[in-house]
């Protein structure tokens, strides 16, 4: 595992460039906060998806994305001018605000719905089929890289509650119904399944 993240996005960045290669593409992402201290080697979670620092320029970072990931995440969508979440991997000793997220997505859901409810807003999310069972009410769930307490379980995914905050600092505040998030399930939920010796087909870790 290269690193571990918290689920608190620290910015928004925003796609430069989208560069074809042989075995996937390379994305160059303008930022600033997650520079700060960033080598070549380190990780930073983009919409979710851990990825390794390839390059650096005084505004942006390069990061390559193999074709196995561009299948099974959002990435393979993005393009210049798109924005994202960034988030740097947890340093020891880092404070931890969130809950443990790996940069591993296990799958693509979708915004079903939102609702304003008294100063949140309220998404519904479908998940695919095969990820439903580590759905838990109050249980934690990663979408698009930020740090989500399910609300309530719904027949074909779950509703969670969106802060004003957290809707300006990341992208979540630009998803509308039927637009395609990424998903990491809680990895509690999954030490817990393979403990109890019940664990499915493993997942994805893109």
């Amino acid at each position: 595992m290269k690193g571990m993240f918290t689920g608190i996005i620290e910015e928004m960045g925003r796609i430069r460039d989208v560069i074809p290669g042989d075995q996937g593409v390379r994305i160059v992402v303008e930022a600033r906060s997650v520079l700060e201290d960033t080598r070549v080697g380190d990780s930073i979670a983009v919409n979710g998806v851990c990825l390794t620092v390839v390059s650096l320029f005084p505004d942006a970072f390069g990061a390559d994305v193999v074709a196995e990931t561009l299948r099974r995440t959002t990435l393979s969508a993005v393009r210049p001018g798109v924005p994202v979440n960034l988030e740097r991997a947890l340093p020891a000793g880092g404070r931890f605000g969130g809950h443990f997220v790996a940069g591993h997505v296990d799958g693509v859901g979708q915004v079903r719905g939102r609702r304003p409810e008294g100063n949140s807003v309220v998404f519904e999310f479908g998940v695919p089929g095969d990820l439903r069972r580590y759905i838990a009410r109050k249980g934690s769930i990663a979408v698009d890289g930020v740090s989500l307490t399910v609300a309530s379980v719904t027949e074909e995914g779950f509703c969670a509650a969106v802060i004003p905050h957290t809707l300006q600092q990341t992208t979540l505040g630009l998803r509308h119904p039927g637009d395609p998030v990424n998903l990491e399930v809680d990895l509690v939920a999954r030490y817990v399944e393979r403990l109890l010796g019940c664990s499915g087909p493993p997942g994805n870790e893109s």
